[in-house]
């Protein structure tokens, strides 16, 4: 068909002027008329494009009409031909059964019986060419729904290749991925180590303190009892030691997560000699937990990174000290938006600046540090994040400027039973021996170098009164006992140091002479040595701690502690 055949009037009258007078009608209103000489001419003309027929009944009688019902039934969806059949005044049963007989054939059909007048004519053709126009509308949509999906058909085609490839490269940064995300896991967790090397050293050098005292002291010692007890501290030192390498090498191990039934309070229990004084002296760690904490379903490795995360974030966000809650409790049915079921809230609480909306908004985003650089990769709480969501849990914190942070971490309940039992641990103290060399206020949080250090000090001729923080020493001083020397750690719990005691002691007792030791004094080098204070790096000879302890008495720098002053 053509577009500009498609609105024309197709006349057959061929009986008498029927035929040319209606076509020229038609053309005076305007309308394109083609007036048909005969069927075949109509048929051929309607397939080449047409608005409308006006037909005289006449001109069918005795024709063959079977081309022209072809076309009527091959008619596309869209199309059904309106056709204006003038008929006569016959109403004989024949010629009706006739005329009945026709419209079915012609379908959509318009009858005007003679006489007709011309206005009429042209308003009945006018009418079929607007239902024929709608039609032509409807062919329209048609053939461009049939385009778009024709070009839907294409971009599909186009969009599935692309996406089959944009699904291999997917799969191919899906693996690198995988493979950047362990090695940030593994320099997040050499980054925590790094941060707590200088506490590390003072732990192991504690223990080395114990273990090489403990020989210089064997030599010298001739009752059994004390040798035994000697020989007991060594050991007990020796699987501390153990341990904390045991420990270390868990935090760098490289590989993949194994979930499993975790004691949580046994499991962050055992982090004690890593967390207590490993963070700074005046940062101290307490651990809250039930009696009843249930386990929970988690890589027991990676959760003791993530309380070594939380804790290092605690103690830089607490400048002048404090102490760090770790702190566990059971929520049964809890409900809220993200989770459902019996879940353990394992929370890590401090009291240090807090921070402000806009910084708490975004701390668990990757590589987002507020410190200076150098000093942090920001990787910290986006792993602690990520742990929390893999293991089917999640993080949320809570911080206010000024009065700290809480940082909770809700872990999904396991049902199984934890492959480890809880561990307590028992330290005994040696209680030292009277003695007439003078009487030593003997300031030591940790009770295995305090018992050592209590021998050597009663070999030496001392009587000790140990006093396990830098408060209780103070309450020791203003009980008014007589106290000739005091010999004190400087990393300490509870919010005071070594150097900060001496300092006090000197303003309340000018006449007491301090001796200072340290496994990691290098912080505190400075300090001491401006205020005039002597520091005897650990571990140490009994000689050494004996000209360490003249020296403060007479008020002079023993030559070994002058050379190993800096090296703590």
């Amino acid at each position: 068909m053509s577009a500009q055949r498609d609105h024309r009037v197709l006349v057959f009258a061929p009986v008498g002027r029927d035929g040319p007078a209606s076509a020229e009608l038609l053309r005076n209103a305007n309308l394109e008329a083609v007036n048909c000489r005969d069927l075949a001419e109509l048929v051929t003309e309607m397939t080449a494009g047409v608005g409308t027929v006006f037909l005289a009944e006449e001109g069918l009688f005795g024709k063959d009409t079977a081309a022209l019902a072809q076309w009527i039934a091959g008619q596309p969806p869209w199309s059904d031909l309106p056709f204006v059949v003038l008929t006569s005044h016959r109403e004989r049963p024949a010629v009706v059964a006739w005329r009945r007989s026709i419209v079915e054939l012609l379908r959509n059909v318009s009858l005007l019986e003679r006489p007709v007048q011309p206005i009429t004519l042209t308003s009945a053709i006018q009418s079929a060419m607007r239902a024929r126009r709608r039609q032509y509308e409807i062919r329209a949509l048609l053939e461009a729904r049939e385009q778009t999906a024709q070009e839907l058909e294409k971009l599909v085609i186009e969009r599935t290749r692309a996406l089959e490839e944009a699904n291999e490269q997917l799969r191919l940064e899906m693996k690198e991925r995988a493979r950047v995300e362990e090695t940030l896991r593994q320099a997040q967790k050499i980054e925590a180590i790094g941060q707590l090397t200088g506490g590390v050293a003072h732990d192991f050098n504690n223990l080395l303190m114990v273990i090489s005292g403990g020989l210089d002291m064997l030599d010298r010692q001739t009752d059994p009892n004390r040798r035994r007890r000697l020989m007991d501290g060594m050991i007990q030192a020796a699987q501390r030691g153990a341990s904390l390498t045991k420990q270390l090498l868990a935090f760098s191990r490289r590989q993949k997560l194994r979930p499993q039934p975790v004691d949580v309070a046994a499991q962050i229990g055992g982090m004690r000699e890593l967390l207590d004084r490993s963070l700074r002296g005046d940062v101290h760690v307490e651990f809250d937990f039930p009696e009843q904490l249930w386990p929970v379903e988690v890589d027991p490795g990676e959760l003791e990174l993530v309380i070594l995360n939380l804790a290092v974030n605690a103690r830089d966000a607490m400048p002048h000290g404090g102490t760090i809650i770790v702190r566990g409790e059971n929520l049964p049915d809890l409900k809220d938006d993200q989770i459902s079921g019996d879940y353990v809230r394992l929370s890590v609480i401090d009291t240090g600046i807090g921070m402000p909306p806009e910084i708490l908004s975004r701390v668990f985003e990757p590589f987002f540090t507020t410190k200076d650089v150098g000093k942090g990769s920001g990787l910290g709480l986006a792993q602690v994040h990520g742990f929390a969501t893999q293991s089917q849990g999640t993080v949320r914190i809570q911080s206010e400027v000024g009065r700290g942070t809480s940082i909770e971490l809700y872990l999904p309940r396991s049902f199984d039973a934890p492959s480890s039992p809880r561990h307590l641990v028992d330290l005994t103290r040696a209680r030292p021996k009277k003695s007439n060399q003078g009487r030593i206020l003997l300031v030591e949080d940790d009770d295995e170098v305090a018992a050592l250090v209590s021998e050597m000090l009663g070999q030496l001729g001392y009587d000790v009164t140990r006093a396990s923080s830098a408060a209780a020493a103070l309450g020791a001083l203003a009980d008014g006992r007589s106290i000739d020397l005091i010999f004190s750690d400087i990393m300490m719990p509870g919010g005071m140091n070594g150097v900060e005691l001496a300092r006090e002691v000197r303003k309340r007792r000018s006449d007491i002479p301090i001796l200072l030791t340290s496994g990691y004094a290098e912080a505190s080098v400075h300090e001491a040595e401006s205020a005039g204070i002597e520091i005897l790096p650990k571990p140490y000879h009994i000689d050494e701690l004996a000209a360490a302890l003249a020296a403060a008495k007479s008020g002079l720098r023993g030559d070994a502690g002058s050379k190993r002053s800096n090296s703590g």
